[in-house]
């Protein structure tokens, strides 16, 4: 089976999500999905995340788009988030006719497994003929995260602080392949 999707699997804080920014610039058609963000950790050790679209140029943090809470170990989830602002992000992608298109998802991670209709989703792009271009914690396992990693069509790349250069490189040269068949189909 064609492996149509390139996930990168690593640790936080390895790169993760600055690799898939410099992928998404060499792709010459339309990004759907979504992009999560964290604020910086305040005194106790928390930090707020939050769900955006990959074209939001102002990135505004709000109750509406406010996925969670974290520490690390304790967390606060608005699955109301996941399976609204979230699933409308993926809903798009899956929705767009009128081009050939990418979905991003920057990160998958333990936060949504119990957000049904969002990881359904989120499924359902891995299934479709739309490329995915993603982002995955390598750890914890989950049913979800599970499911991704096996997923037929996706192939995983596992990203460290040393070999997060060379990955780019390795690449960058599908994501320029991704463009050609687009061109190619117009």
């Amino acid at each position: 089976m064609d492996k149509r999707h390139i996930v990168i699997s690593g640790q936080r804080g390895v790169g993760k999500s600055t690799l898939i920014e410099k992928l998404l610039r060499e792709i010459e058609m339309p990004v759907r999905g979504f992009f999560t963000r964290s604020t910086p950790r305040n005194e106790k050790g928390y930090h707020s995340i939050y769900i955006f679209r990959p074209t939001d140029r102002e990135r505004k943090m709000s109750r509406t788009n406010h996925i969670g809470d974290c520490d690390g170990r304790n967390r606060t989830i608005n699955l109301d988030v996941f399976e609204t602002v979230g699933v409308e992000f993926l809903r798009e992608g899956l929705r767009d006719t009128t081009t050939s298109s990418v979905i991003a998802m920057d990160e998958l991670g333990f936060m949504e497994t119990e957000a049904r209709t969002f990881c359904e989703t989120a499924m359902a792009c891995f299934d479709g003929d739309r490329r995915v271009l993603a982002t995955i914690k390598a750890h914890p396992r989950t049913d979800f995260l599970d499911a991704v990693r096996s997923h037929p069509k996706a192939e995983i790349f596992d990203i460290t602080i040393e070999n997060r250069d060379e990955l780019y490189e390795r690449l960058r040269p599908m994501i320029l392949r991704w463009n050609e068949e687009v061109r190619s189909v117009r």
